[in-house]
């Protein structure tokens, strides 16, 4: 994949592999990123110091055309330095397009290169993650802090061609006078040194900032995600004056920041004029005392104002500096979090596709190969097999004898897929929102359209395949939700399935139709469909029933209807009867 920057600039990104992040600090985190492209930087850094050291030329340039051309009124002389200055100008100008180009590339792989690590843990976590970190932190940090972090990197140029320009201008001063030089030298960390305090302030108080920022974003998607279950419960009024009140409070210290960023950015403009027009009185008075010529002047003059844009850029680098250790710091503070389980060492490979499947904890088997079902008097103790048997949750559960402890979960999750009513939808196409890892081809997306009953749906978008829908299916019904969820678990196409009531928000006439051609399409692969509808029930193999947890009965559906209670009543939908199963 090729991605085109601001400036047209064509970069590879996303990297197969993008190195793993150094976490220990944010320090070290931005370092991280450094190396990874240091080449670039090195590159970066050689533009930015050729493009600042370009700018003090031509004030020398124009000093010589004064006094070796004008004052010693030699025309020749004054053309030749004049040609100079435009040689120069435009040797400048090349430089500055080769800064910038480089610097957009090293903020770009910085960015991806961030977005990549984030993702990848994200990935990694599962589940874990929405336990450990709020959703508004993940989506502030995704947003904000990784292009703040890549910013950051932008120092790498002109920030060491900022300290190769003021020595430059030492050394070319010191040529003309060396107490002027002196000032130069005392001059430019005393700036600095007055900035510094502030940029303690702004970084306590960005960090304060992006912290709020978090709770608040959190917060609006908590209220838009149960908007509806507000509205029932009369709630929304209360949810809102909250919202407000902690967005007055994010405001007033975002005012906080923005007045701290305002008097670094104020000391920025401000102190290089006045480090100037100090310097220019001191070189003013010496030429009027003889010590320096006219030309000698100019060229002061023009290396002081040259030596503007690279103490604006030590001032602006200490900035985004500070913003970046903040943001880093938060980007930290994800890729640290553990997943609940980590990856044996070393992994037993798994066994194969029609192994079976076990779980002492509950003694239930799922026959490898066979189309089997499961009825539970709590949906609790339905869902806590399934975490068991993908192993969701630490077990001893075991397919083919090989412990699910022992396998890595890289291959646990590409053979075992657990797919249930509360399964994220994704926006986008609708070919793109039932695609697995690899885009399937249309023939094989119909094929489990038609197995998951939802011809229709797909017949009465206006795009058909290729129709947008949104962010967890919002412009769907409940029925065609839950179809579409069936469908991208088929085109999966698992060792292993395991759904979880995958037609309790269909009609029976479609759940009939769903049942035989689930059968069907999962012929030869292991599935288990956790439900209690008998229109499913009736085509599995074979039949297990929880109850208190532990498998109380098994066999087919026709033989457990026939002989035992406890299934006859969760089958029938008898809510009063089945409670006293679940009692036992």
């Amino acid at each position: 994949m090729r991605q085109r920057d601001e400036v047209g600039v064509r970069t590879r990104v996303p990297y197969a592999d993008p190195g793993t992040p150094d976490t220990r600090g944010p320090w070290h985190l931005l370092w991280w990123l450094v190396w990874r492209q240091r080449g670039r930087v090195l590159r970066g850094a050689l533009w930015g110091s050729l493009w600042m050291v370009g700018l003090m030329l031509p004030p020398y340039l124009i000093a010589q055309a004064i006094d070796r051309g004008l004052r010693a009124n030699d025309p020749g002389a004054l053309l030749v330095w004049a040609t100079a200055v435009l040689v120069v100008g435009l040797v400048n100008a090349f430089l500055g397009i080769m800064r910038h180009r480089t610097m957009t590339m090293i903020r770009v792989d910085s960015a991806y290169r961030t977005v990549q690590v984030l993702v990848r843990r994200m990935a990694e976590l599962g589940a874990a993650l929405p336990k450990r970190v709020a959703a508004g932190e993940v989506s502030t940090v995704g947003s904000a802090d990784l292009f703040r972090v890549a910013q950051t990197l932008t120092i790498t140029g002109p920030g060491f061609g900022a300290v190769v320009a003021c020595a430059v201008v030492a050394v070319l001063l010191f040529g003309i006078s060396p107490a002027l030089a002196a000032v130069v030298l005392v001059g430019v960390p005393v700036l600095l040194v007055v900035v510094g305090p502030l940029l303690g302030r702004l970084d306590r108080a960005e960090t304060a900032y992006r912290e709020r920022q978090g709770a608040v974003t959190a917060l609006a998607a908590d209220i838009v995600g149960g908007l509806r279950v507000l509205c029932g419960i009369g709630g929304k009024g209360v949810f809102a004056d909250r919202y407000r009140a902690r967005s007055r409070e994010l405001r007033d210290n975002g005012f906080r920041v923005g007045a701290i960023t305002s008097r670094v950015q104020a000391l920025g403009v401000c102190l290089p004029v006045v480090f100037l027009a100090a310097v220019v009185w001191i070189s003013a008075r010496m030429t009027a005392s003889g010590a320096l010529t006219v030309g000698e002047m100019v060229a002061v003059y023009g290396y002081v104002a040259a030596l503007v844009v690279p103490v604006s850029a030590f001032v602006e680098g200490a900035d985004d500096l500070t913003r970046g250790v903040v943001s880093a710091r938060r980007v930290i503070a994800v890729l640290d979090v553990r997943p609940d389980l980590d990856d044996p060492e070393p992994p037993v490979p798994g066994p194969a596709a029609d192994a079976d499947l076990h779980d002492p904890a509950s003694g239930l088997v799922v026959p490898g190969g066979r189309f089997c079902a499961l009825v539970a008097t709590g949906p609790a103790e339905a869902l806590a097999v399934v975490d068991r048997l993908a192993r969701y949750a630490d077990s001893a559960a075991a397919w083919g004898g090989v412990p699910l402890g022992r396998m890595s979960l890289t291959e646990v999750r590409a053979r075992i897929v657990v797919a249930d009513s509360d399964a994220h939808l994704f926006a986008g196409a609708l070919r793109d929102v039932v695609a697995p890892a690899a885009t399937p081809d249309d023939d094989a997306v119909r094929r489990a359209v038609h197995t998951a009953a939802a011809e229709d749906l797909v017949a009465a978008l206006p795009e058909g395949l290729d129709s947008p829908v949104a962010a967890q299916g919002r412009d769907l019904s409940g029925g065609q939700r839950q179809r579409l969820r069936l469908v991208r678990a088929l085109l999966a196409d698992p060792d292993v399935l395991l759904l979880v009531e995958p037609t309790s928000a269909v009609d029976a006439h479609t759940e009939a139709r769903i049942a035989g051609r689930l059968r069907a399409a999962r012929e030869g692969g292991t599935t288990l469909v956790v439900t209690s509808s008998p229109l499913v029930l009736d085509r599995a193999d074979h039949v297990s029933l929880l109850v208190g947890g532990r498998v109380a009965a098994s066999g087919t559906h026709a033989r457990l209807l026939a002989t035992d209670d406890d299934y006859r009543r969760l089958v029938h939908r008898d809510d009063d009867l089945a409670g006293e199963g679940a009692r036992r």
